[in-house]
């Protein structure tokens, strides 16, 4: 997964004279599209993916959420309080998850090294357990963030990954996921999907929508960020820096580690 990400990011730069322009408003994401379909079929976009794209509709909605982006400001806490409920109400859910399915999280500790509680905490704190994965088509998501000037180097490679995605199957074109492209149980980015995505329920595609590839990713991911099976998680070691790669918030970071000691 990893050197497909990257040959798409190296395709993207020697595509930069067909270097789809950006823009603020909606005004201009037709013609963008346009000129971003000649780019997504040069780093290897097929014929569903380009359909995709030239389906996708400017998402307002989006442009909205990113505008009012505030951060994570509360002390810990009220981050629990807010997100959480409490720790012990919190890690009470984790464990049902937990139990209804030992052997799966067992396996998955075993191959990636990346305890239950961990993961569980991420799919917890992401989506309540799956419960709510976001309402915004993701390809008119990840476009528009492509399209709009203040972060379209970024979001330009998880663009091109989601129509990857769709070309694959694993990503329906209308498939709805959070406000920025994050897509299924634990919030992925499409080219993390590409990256880091594992097919854990053996039907040939990597889906995030599956709770078994979502969270088998999730672990993949981590290990792959430098986790150490078998060690702490706790504040001051390395698997705790691990968890700054999953979300920056140190706060979040906090609430991950405190909630998977709970499940111990």
């Amino acid at each position: 997964m990893r050197s497909l990400f990257a040959a798409v990011a190296l395709a993207l730069t020697s595509t930069t004279a067909l270097a789809a322009p950006c823009g603020n408003d909606s005004s201009g994401f037709a013609a963008w599209k346009q000129a971003f379909a000649q780019e997504a079929a040069a780093a290897g976009v097929g014929a569903a993916g380009l359909q995709a794209l030239a389906n996708a509709q400017y998402s307002q909605s989006t442009i909205n959420a990113d505008r009012n982006q505030t951060g994570v400001r509360y002390e810990l806490n009220d981050f629990i309080r807010i997100r959480l409920g409490s720790l012990d109400s919190f890690a009470g859910q984790m464990r049902r998850q937990r139990d209804q399915n030992a052997t799966f999280f067992a396996n998955l500790e075993r191959a990636y090294g990346v305890p239950a509680g961990i993961l569980l905490a991420i799919h917890g704190m992401e989506t309540g357990f799956g419960r709510t994965m976001g309402n915004t088509p993701v390809v008119d998501s990840i476009t528009t963030v492509a399209y709009d000037c203040r972060r379209s180097a970024f979001f330009t490679p998880h663009a091109i990954a989601a129509l990857v995605l769709v070309d694959r199957g694993g990503l329906a074109a209308n498939q709805r996921g959070a406000a920025h492209g994050e897509m299924g149980h634990t919030q992925f980015l499409p080219g993390n999907a590409l990256r880091y995505g594992v097919d854990a329920d053996g039907n040939g595609r990597v889906d995030l929508y599956s709770v078994a590839d979502s969270l088998a990713s999730t672990a993949n991911f981590l290990r792959q960020k430098g986790w150490q099976p078998g060690q702490s998680f706790q504040e001051g070691t390395t698997n705790f820096r691990v968890l700054n790669e999953w979300n920056a918030a140190t706060v979040y970071q906090q609430a991950i580690a405190l909630s998977a000691a709970r499940l111990q």
